[in-house]
């Protein structure tokens, strides 16, 4: 296990879900966190969003742990916002040394009865977000002058395509490209790139009611049991949804001493979902 004593990490996406989950877990292991996220309802997701409280508990869990976390409310679609975080943090914690891109959105629709809204809302969080979260963060990691480790948060829908999700799959097969190209332009400041491509994870983005009706059209008010039947086909191993945990272990490998030489990687956690 790798320890993150005297280390600084950046996290968006930080109120719940995967992005509390790292958090937590770096925490525990040393790290003191910026935690960032948008706090607010978005016009084309149909699923309750993060609220303040919930960024709130993740400061809770966070200084229960005896390390430091700064939270800022900010949307990663606003680059002046994400340098204000990032450029506090760094002043009040003194460094920086990972970041973990993770925030991000999901929507469905059919790709011809898209609207233009729905497209430019997804590309621009979950790809365009990220690079402006790299943007604003990494230049901190570069002045530290100790190398670093990023990750940015894909999905296996980079890999695996699915009908009414070509906003999102062209999103987050972008960040392959962006990763492979960071990872190239940072080596030589030794700080590592990578992507992480989870399968589906269950968070507050898929446990609610618009998720269930999407994958179970054929039921009037289908419930997470009738959910989960449909999702374990997407999967080789008899599981419907991976947990957070899961996806942190391979957050942690990735930005720890365990993956000092690995940078430029896909890491899929994807239950044998690409097969």
């Amino acid at each position: 296990m790798s320890s993150f004593t005297g280390q600084v990490a950046l996290i968006t996406g930080a109120a719940r879900g995967q992005g509390r989950n790292h958090a937590l877990r770096l925490a525990e292991q040393g790290a003191d966190i910026i935690a960032i996220d948008i706090c607010r309802p978005i016009d084309t997701v149909v699923y309750p969003t993060a609220t303040p409280d919930d960024l709130a508990e993740t400061v809770r869990l966070v200084e229960a742990t005896g390390r430091r976390i700064l939270a800022f409310e900010a949307d990663i679609r606003d680059l002046a916002a994400l340098r204000q975080a990032a450029d506090a943090g760094v002043a009040e914690l003194g460094r920086l040394d990972i970041v973990i891109a993770n925030a991000g959105i999901s929507s469905m629709a059919p790709t011809l009865e898209m609207s233009d809204e729905m497209w430019t809302t997804m590309v621009d969080i979950n790809l365009t977000g990220q690079w402006r979260t790299v943007r604003a963060a990494v230049p901190h990691i570069v002045a530290g002058g100790r190398g670093g480790s990023v990750v940015l948060v894909s999905s296996l829908a980079a890999q695996a395509t699915n009908e009414n999700m070509a906003h999102y799959s062209a999103a987050k097969s972008g960040l392959v490209g962006l990763m492979r190209v960071l990872a190239k332009e940072l080596a030589p400041q030794s700080i590592r790139v990578n992507t992480v491509h989870p399968t589906t994870v269950a968070t507050d983005m898929i446990r609610n009611d618009a998720t269930y009706r999407l994958f179970r059209p054929d039921l009037e008010a289908p419930t997470r049991a009738d959910f989960e039947e449909a999702a374990r086909t997407l999967n080789k191993l008899p599981v419907a949804a991976l947990e957070s945990e899961d996806i942190t272990n391979a957050v942690l490998y990735l930005v720890g001493e365990s993956g000092r030489y690995v940078t430029g990687t896909q890491h899929i956690v994807d239950a044998g979902g690409r097969l």
